[in-house]
C-alpha cells in the first residue's frame, strides 16, 4: 500500500474528513497535502525519518541545534517606558519562545511541567528554571496530585 493510500485510509478511519470533525473536515485535506509534498521529495528510508523529525521540530517552533545565548538570539519584549522608567528589561529567545532572560539571567518557563494522575499537564510560576548555554530545551515532568486534591 502506498503512503498516500495509507494516509487517506487512516485519516478517514479517524474521522478527519468528516464534516462534523474538528475544522469541518479540512484537517484531513491539509494532512494529505503535506503527505503529497513529502512523497514528491523522494525521500529514502534513511532521509525520511530525518526530514520528518526536522519538520516536526521547526513546525513546533523548536530549535534544531542548542541555543547559544548570543545577542542575535534575543528580542526585547519589555523594558523601561515613559510611563514606567524603572521597569526591568526582559528578552525572549527568537529560536525558542519559552526561553527568556532578565537581569538575573536566562530561564525556561517550561522547564518543569506538572502532570496530574489523569495525564493533564500544566505550567505555573514554579515551572521556571534557570539555564546556562549552550542549552538544549527540555522539560522535567513533575507528578502532582489532582487539582481538587488537598
Amino acid at each position: 500500500m502506498s503512503l498516500m493510500n495509507f494516509a487517506k485510509e487512516e485519516l478517514t478511519r479517524a474521522g478527519f474528513f468528516d464534516k462534523d470533525a474538528m475544522y469541518g473536515g479540512m484537517l484531513g485535506d491539509a494532512v494529505m497535502k503535506m503527505i503529497e509534498v513529502f512523497m514528491g521529495e523522494g525521500h529514502s528510508g534513511m532521509s525520511a525519518p530525518i526530514a520528518i523529525s526536522a519538520f516536526e521540530k521547526v513546525a513546533r517552533f523548536q530549535p534544531l541545534t542548542p541555543l547559544t545565548g548570543e545577542d542575535d538570539e534575543w528580542m526585547e519584549i519589555d523594558g523601561p517606558s515613559e510611563g514606567n522608567p524603572e521597569r526591568a528589561v526582559c528578552y525572549q529567545n527568537k529560536r525558542c519562545p519559552h526561553v527568556f532572560k532578565d537581569a538575573d539571567g536566562p530561564y525556561d518557563i517550561e522547564g518543569r511541567i506538572f502532570r496530574e494522575p489523569s495525564g493533564a499537564c500544566f505550567t505555573s510560576r514554579d515551572s521556571r528554571v534557570r539555564i546556562s548555554f549552550p542549552y538544549v530545551p527540555h522539560h522535567e515532568y513533575v507528578d502532582v496530585p489532582a487539582s481538587g486534591d488537598a
